[in-house]
């Protein structure tokens, strides 16, 4: 296997084991709207940072792990990919542990 794909397994994995979260409770899908207010504005936010820290030269994408597949701007995909799944996991996962303490609350 190529290492050029690493990271977009690693996003996919993320989301293969998170999403069986999505039957606790309200769900994080079925509230798309919800969703999107909640990570479209901290993806812009650390996109932005992202690139400033690499124009600065205090980061940067290593060529080795991922695709090649950019967005404007010459951002890898899996960058961009990154600050939306990442936050639906975590959104997932705060979600049904509410829920199950909920559930553990109301015996």
């Amino acid at each position: 296997m190529s290492d050029h794909w690493q990271y977009l397994l690693l996003l996919g994995a993320c989301l293969a084991i998170t999403a069986p979260l999505e039957f606790f409770g309200s769900g994080v899908y079925r509230q798309p709207l919800r969703l999107l207010n909640a990570v479209l504005p901290v993806m812009a936010v650390f996109l932005i940072w992202d690139e400033v820290a690499v124009a600065a030269g205090v980061w940067r994408y290593d060529a080795r792990y991922i695709s090649g597949l950019t967005v404007p701007f010459r951002v890898p995909i899996e960058e961009v990919l990154f600050f939306v799944v990442i936050p639906i996991c975590g959104l997932l996962t705060y979600n049904a542990v509410s829920t199950i303490l909920d559930w553990r609350t109301r015996r």
